[in-house]
C-alpha cells in the first residue's frame, strides 16, 4: 500500500497554502468525520491541491442534505462525500422486525440514492460515497448467503443496488474500501475501542490510506490520471536476462516463478483491455528484447500490445522521455514499474513527475502490490478506450509515410483524411465527458464536465454542441475534439473548445475554426467570442484564437467578425 504517515499529513496540514487553488470538499458522515476528515485535506496537499473542508457535525447527513439553507449547501462544495458506516447499518438492520429484514437493502438505497438526488440538484458537486464494508454478524454462520433475511445477504445486495442506481445517476461514484481493509485486516482496520467510545469506526493505521482513495477519485474527476504502464523487460515480465539466459532460460509459465511473472502480464494485459497504454523501457539489445514476445508461447503479452517499445543501452529517464514524446503525453501520466531499486531511483530524481512504484523484491508479491496501490483510477470508461493502442499503432505507420514524402502538404494530402463534425448525442456523451475531463493541454477553458451535465447541455436550446471524428487511411482516431457554443445576447461564446494532441498539426484546429463560424453564422451571429484561461499545462494554446484570425479584447478573451472571415486552406474532406 501507498506509504502515508498520518503524522506527516497532520502537519501537512498546518502549512501554507494559499499559492493553490481551491477545491472544496464537504464531508457528511453518520460517525465521527473529524479525523478523516483532516486526513484527506493532508493528503490533498501530498498531491499539490488545496482542499477546503468542511466536516459537518456527528450523524448530520439528513439535515445537511435536506435544508436548503444548510452550511454544506452555502460552503457550495466541489465534491460532497457521503459516508455512511457498516457499524450503524447494523444497529437499524437489528431495530427492523425479523420478518420485513427481506426489503432491509431496498428500503436503505432507496433513502440513499434519494440523498444523492437532492445534492445533485441542489448543488453543482460531485457526489462520492463509500459502499458499505464487509461484516459477518455470525448469526447464521455459513447459512447466510442463503438466508434472504440475514445481514450478509442484505448487505451484500445493498451495496449491488447502490452500484446500479450510481450508474443511473451518472453523477455519484462509489468507493470501495474493501481492498484497503483486507489489505491491513480488520482488526487493524476498525478499531473497535474507539468505535465504541468515539463513534469512529477507522483506525489512525487506516486514515491516511482511506484518504488517498477519496483523494484519488476527486484527481481522477479532475484529470489527473495516468494513461501509460511503463514496464522493464528482465526480471520485470519475466525471470532472468533475455540477453544472458536466452529465450529457453527465461522463467515466464511453469518455469521456476515464472507463475508471478505469467499473473504480472495478464494484469498488465486488463490494463491494456481499459484502455492503458502500456509501453516497454529496457536496457537490452533490441532484437533480443522483442524476441520474447514473438517466439515464447507462454508470454501474456505480445508486440501489439505495447504502444511503444524503446530497447537500447541509454539511461532510462532518456528513454522514459522518447516515450513520453513518442505518444505526446504528460510525464505525470506515467507509471514506471521496474524491478531495480537503483533505476528507479533514477527515474525519480531525473523525472520527478513520473509515479514510481517501490516494487517488491519478491515477484510473488507484484500483483498483490499493484493491485494495492489504486495507480490507474479514472472518473470515466468508453469504447474508445478500448482501441487506444491499436490507434497508437497506426499512429507509427503514419510516422513511417511521413518519412517517405518530401513535404508536409504531401503527407497531409496523402492521409486521405475525413472528419465529421456533429451535433452532441446520447451515444457520444459518455465519451464527451471523459474528453472534458482528460484535457489539459489543448483545453481553451478546462472545463470539466460529468455524463450528466453534458447531456444537460445537449438538451439545451442556449448552446450549440459540436463533437468532431477523425479518420485516415490508416485508420479511425475516433472522437477527438469537442466544441460548446453559449448563445449571449451580443455574440456567440465559445464556452468549451479542447482537442485530443494527437491529431495535432494536421489542420484539424482550423476544420473546428471553420466549423464554429459556419455554425455562427447559421445561428444568425455576427461575431465569435472565445476566452483562453492559463494552466499549469495549456500554454499550448495560448495563441491559438489570434493564429485562427481572432483579434485580441484583452484579458484573454478574443473576437473575430464572421462576416470577414475567411476559411482556411486544408487538406481534410468533411463527411
Amino acid at each position: 500500500m501507498k506509504q502515508i504517515s498520518f503524522t506527516a499529513l497532520g502537519r501537512n496540514c498546518l502549512k501554507d497554502m494559499s499559492g493553490l487553488a481551491v477545491t472544496k470538499f464537504a464531508l457528511l458522515g453518520d460517525c465521527a468525520t473529524q479525523h478523516i476528515a483532516r486526513a484527506i485535506r493532508g493528503y490533498a496537499y501530498e498531491m499539490g491541491q488545496n482542499f477546503e473542508v468542511f466536516d459537518a457535525d456527528y450523524d448530520q447527513i439528513d439535515a445537511q442534505i435536506m435544508d436548503e439553507g444548510s452550511e454544506m449547501y452555502r460552503f457550495k462544495p466541489d465534491t460532497v462525500l457521503i459516508y455512511r458506516c457498516t457499524q450503524r447499518l447494523y444497529e437499524r438492520f437489528t431495530s427492523v422486525e425479523p420478518a420485513a429484514r427481506g426489503a432491509f437493502a431496498e428500503n436503505e438505497a432507496e433513502k440513499l440514492a434519494a440523498q444523492w438526488e437532492r445534492v445533485a440538484s441542489r448543488a453543482k458537486a460531485d457526489i462520492l460515497s463509500f459502499l458499505y464494508l464487509p461484516m459477518d454478524d455470525g448469526v447464521f454462520g455459513s447459512y447466510a448467503l442463503r438466508e434472504e433475511t440475514s445481514f450478509p445477504f442484505q448487505l451484500m445486495k445493498l451495496n449491488f443496488l447502490l452500484a446500479e442506481k450510481a450508474r443511473a445517476l451518472g453523477s455519484v461514484r462509489l468507493i470501495d474500501l474493501s481492498p484497503v481493509q483486507a489489505m491491513l485486516g480488520e482488526e487493524a482496520f476498525c478499531d473497535a475501542k474507539m468505535y465504541m467510545i468515539a463513534k469512529m469506526p477507522m483506525s489512525t493505521a487506516a486514515l491516511p490510506l482511506v484518504a488517498s482513495r477519496v483523494v484519488d477519485a476527486v484527481l481522477a474527476r479532475k484529470g489527473r490520471i495516468h494513461k501509460c504502464a511503463v514496464v522493464d523487460l528482465d526480471n520485470t515480465l519475466w525471470g532472468g536476462v533475455i540477453g544472458d539466459d536466452g529465450i529457453n532460460g527465461i522463467e515466464i509459465g511453469e518455469l521456476g516463478q515464472g507463475h508471478a511473472f505469467s499473473e504480472f502480464q495478464t494484469w498488465l494485459k486488463e490494463l491494456k483491455n481499459r484502455g492503458v497504454m502500456l509501453a516497454v523501457c529496457s536496457k537490452n539489445d533490441e532484437a533480443n528484447a522483442r524476441e520474447p514476445f514473438e517466439k515464447h508461447p507462454d508470454m501474456v503479452l505480445r508486440l501489439n500490445d505495447f504502444s511503444a517499445f524503446v530497447a537500447n543501452w541509454e539511461n532510462k529517464a532518456d528513454n522514459i522521455r522518447l516515450i513520453q514524446k513518442q505518444l505526446n503525453i504528460g510525464f505525470d501520466s506515467m507509471v514506471f514499474f521496474d524491478d531495480n531499486p537503483f533505476e528507479r531511483q533514477l527515474v525519480r530524481t531525473m523525472l520527478p513527475e513520473v509515479e514510481v512504484p517501490e516494487l517488491p523484491e519478491d515477484p510473488a508479491e507484484y500483483v498483490r502490490f499493484v493491485r494495492a496501490q489504486n495507480l490507474f483510477d479514472t472518473a470515466t470508461f468508453s469504447d474508445e478506450d478500448r482501441v487506444r493502442t491499436e490507434r497508437y499503432l497506426a499512429e507509427q505507420s503514419r510516422t513511417l509515410l511521413s518519412a517517405s514524402l518530401d513535404s508536409y502538404d504531401d503527407y497531409l494530402k496523402a492521409l486521405e483524411m475525413k472528419a465529421v463534425a456533429a451535433p452532441f448525442d446520447a451515444f457520444h456523451i459518455p465519451r464527451i465527458a471523459q474528453l472534458t475531463q482528460r484535457s489539459n493541454q489543448f483545453n481553451l477553458r478546462t472545463v470539466r464536465y460529468s455524463e450528466e451535465e453534458v447531456a444537460a447541455i445537449a438538451a439545451d436550446e442556449r448552446f450549440i454542441t459540436r463533437y468532431y471524428t477523425l479518420s485516415d487511411r490508416f485508420g479511425e482516431h475516433g472522437l477527438i475534439a469537442v466544441v460548446i457554443l453559449e448563445k449571449r445576447e451580443d455574440c456567440l461564446f465559445v464556452n468549451e473548445w479542447l482537442m485530443s494532441c494527437r491529431v495535432l498539426k494536421r489542420g484539424m484546429e482550423q476544420f473546428i475554426a471553420d466549423s464554429i463560424i459556419s455554425a455562427a453564422r447559421q445561428a444568425g451571429f455576427d461575431r465569435v467570442r472565445g476566452e483562453y484561461i492559463p494552466t499549469a499545462k495549456n500554454a499550448m494554446v495560448k495563441d491559438l484564437y489570434q493564429s485562427m484570425g481572432f483579434t485580441p479584447l484583452g484579458g484573454g478573451l478574443y473576437e473575430v467578425d464572421t462576416r470577414s472571415y475567411k476559411n482556411h486552406e486544408i487538406y481534410i474532406t468533411e463527411e
